[in-house]
């Protein structure tokens, strides 16, 4: 459990540090869902299931598909059609697609090893975390709501389009 562990915590930073160093955001996207994953991993081998489905359902999944469709928005004019297909390139996928095999693998031993010591941690139920979160942590909880707001508004402002002489401006 521990070596499991320690693998996904490793694919993590690889795959962050991939993230960051990325010129082109689709790879740098790619490598950010393998990071997502393996924050899952490291999630779940720490005995939270919940959490792990969450990390991989709201961020490697909707948020994700979020910036693909950002990323599809500012591509647009005449080199958006060859940039699309270097981004198809096979060798774009390499490196996640190896990262991703490993936290398979990974994954696949921990669901066939059978539950460990009585020193383990013990899975935390979903009633649990929600009493959690909204008790003792519910200052965290509205902190991150409005920090993800602040951000929405941020991007709409940023990504507005400002309308040129002669289109009609808004109300």
């Amino acid at each position: 459990m521990t070596l499991i562990y320690y693998l996904a915590a490793i694919v993590a930073v690889i795959s962050t540090a991939m993230v960051i160093t990325r010129s082109n955001a689709v790879h740098a996207l790619l490598y950010m869902i393998v990071s997502l994953l393996s924050l899952a991993l490291i999630f779940f081998t720490l005995g939270a299931p919940f959490v792990a489905a969450l990390e991989v359902i709201i961020y490697a999944g909707a948020i994700v598909v979020l910036f693909v469709f950002v990323i599809m928005m500012l591509n647009l004019g005449a080199e958006a059609t060859a940039r699309e297909r270097q981004w198809l390139e096979p060798r774009a996928w390499r490196g996640p697609a190896v990262l991703c095999a490993v936290l398979f693998v990974e994954f696949l031993v921990l669901l066939a090893v059978e539950p460990g010591p009585a020193g383990a941690p013990a899975a935390v139920g979903v009633k649990r975390v929600g009493a959690a979160l909204y008790g003792p942590y519910v200052l965290g909880v509205e902190l991150a709501a409005m920090l993800l707001l602040a951000g929405l508004v941020g991007a709409f402002h940023l990504g507005r389009r400002v309308p040129s002489d002669g289109e009609e401006g808004e109300p």
